[in-house]
């Protein structure tokens, strides 16, 4: 009886507040799953870490789970692989969800009812760019730079560029990544213009002064030391083995281009989570479970879960280098090493709720570069928001954990409406609020993209 109410909980949409309040004495009995063995994707970058250690400490076992975790050679891979059903559900980049929802790149209803973590990113330039960086770079009293370091910085070097008729290209790893929207986000903060997308050309480089391509995280190194990029956003481990390398400099992190910002989800398709909603229960269950233990008692589990994603099997970097950036410190400039204990927030600030407000972000990022062809009203963007991001189904775990005595109620959002309050303007690179509910008045807010009836035509902006 107790696992028909918690599966009709979830299938007709009764409260999480309700079904909560039927599961009575029978909550640490285990879910009756429809099915047990689960095939999870993911690619090599330290923020798959929930899914590793809900693997490696035995929470996916507790909820009668039996997963297969398996590297995939790309993101493009990886969705596609989850949409055929090769893959019950991966690691994904928080835009692939919305994207493949509204139908950019691909047509599916994706959907996440878990988002994987804050943070996690950088954006490094090489060792020749950085030197030229430098003379427009503020340093204090001991020759360091200041940071944030804001892409006013390298605007000079991207006008020398341009005006010696050479092309200055970047890197990024998907174009609904979280890092091609950041690096946008940085560039433009600093007047660079990033590039348009537009219906007939897709590779965002319409108008662009800094001409943004695609390369896989783990190649990212290499192509910025044979010259083929001068820069590139990407998460760890491999912008800390730029520096270890000494091929490049990480100038600044996410962290300090929007605070707290969310990064990767946990993707499955909607007809998966509709078939088998235990399933997804419990799964979300053990990646809470994970996410907590990645964080608890100030990071203490860090220097383990390093030596997990060091394994050939998850990440495959050096121990030495994850750390450099997992545990609570970023390395800059070589021998430039600073506490960032917010760089990988895995479960504090509610990391794995999946908040309508980033969705929102998301989209809104979309329509300002032009992949979001034409204007949407304010309710559009609410709409596609809640078709993604499933807190309910979040909700419904979490208060599960609560009655088994793995989490502590203090640690979710009880009577949220699924929306953070705005990021005040002190929190973001370009000192420009984000309010969520107010998505086109933010999008007109923003110095370069397009605005409220704008469209890419060709290569102008029309409207």
């Amino acid at each position: 009886m107790f696992d028909v109410i918690r599966k009709n909980a979830v299938v007709f949409g009764l409260s999480t507040t309700l079904a909560f309040g039927a599961f009575s004495a029978a909550q640490a009995e285990m879910l009756d799953v429809e099915k047990d063995e689960l095939k999870f994707g993911f690619i090599k970058l330290t923020d798959m870490a929930p899914l590793a250690v809900a693997y490696e400490k035995g929470y996916f076992e507790d909820e009668g789970l039996f997963v297969t975790l398996e590297p995939q050679a790309n993101w493009k891979v990886l969705l596609d692989r989850v949409i055929t059903g090769e893959l019950d559900g991966a690691h994904m980049l928080a835009g692939q969800p919305l994207a493949a929802t509204i139908g950019f790149g691909t047509k599916a209803h994706i959907v996440t009812p878990f988002s994987m973590d804050l943070n996690g990113n950088g954006i490094t330039v090489s060792n020749e760019i950085w030197e030229m960086m430098k003379p427009h770079i503020p340093m204090d009293a001991e020759g360091k730079p200041i940071h944030p370091i804001k892409a006013d910085a390298l605007k000079p070097v991207v006008d020398q560029f341009i005006s010696e008729g050479k092309p200055f290209n970047m890197g990024m790893v998907f174009p609904v990544s979280t890092h091609n929207y950041e690096l946008r986000y940085w560039l433009a903060s600093g007047g660079i213009h990033p590039g348009f997308y537009s219906p007939t050309d897709v590779s965002g480089q319409i108008q662009g002064e800094a001409l943004l391509s695609v390369t896989p995280p783990p190649q990212m190194p290499a192509t910025l030391e044979a010259g083929t990029i001068y820069g590139y956003c990407v998460g760890e481990p491999w912008n800390q083995a730029a520096v270890f390398k000494g091929i490049g400099v990480p100038v600044i992190t996410d962290y300090e281009i929007w605070k707290n910002n969310p990064e990767k989800v946990f993707g499955l398709t909607k007809e998966f989570t509709e078939q088998n909603p235990n399933t997804t229960l419990a799964l979300t269950k053990a990646l809470i479970r994970a996410a907590k233990w990645l964080d608890e008692d100030n990071n203490a589990n860090r220097m383990e879960a390093v030596e997990i994603l060091a394994r050939s099997e998850y990440v495959g970097a050096d121990a030495e280098v994850i750390a450099n950036s997992m545990t609570g410190t970023f390395e800059y400039e070589k021998g430039d090493k600073r506490d960032v204990p917010d760089f990988n927030v895995f479960y504090r600030y509610y990391a794995t709720y999946p908040f309508y407000s980033d969705a929102v972000w998301y989209l809104t990022q979309m329509r300002r570069w032009g992949q979001i062809a034409d204007h949407k009203d304010d309710a559009w963007y609410d709409e596609v928001a809640k078709s993604v991001y499933l807190p309910d189904i979040y909700m419904t775990a979490a208060e599960m954990l609560i009655e088994e005595g793995y989490v502590d109620k203090a640690d979710f959002p009880f009577g949220t409406d699924g929306y953070k309050a705005p990021t005040p303007a002190e929190d973001i690179i370009d000192g420009i609020a984000f309010d969520a509910k107010a998505p086109n008045a933010y999008i007109d807010s923003l110095t370069i993209g397009l605005k409220t009836n704008q469209m890419i035509e060709g290569s102008d902006v029309k409207g």
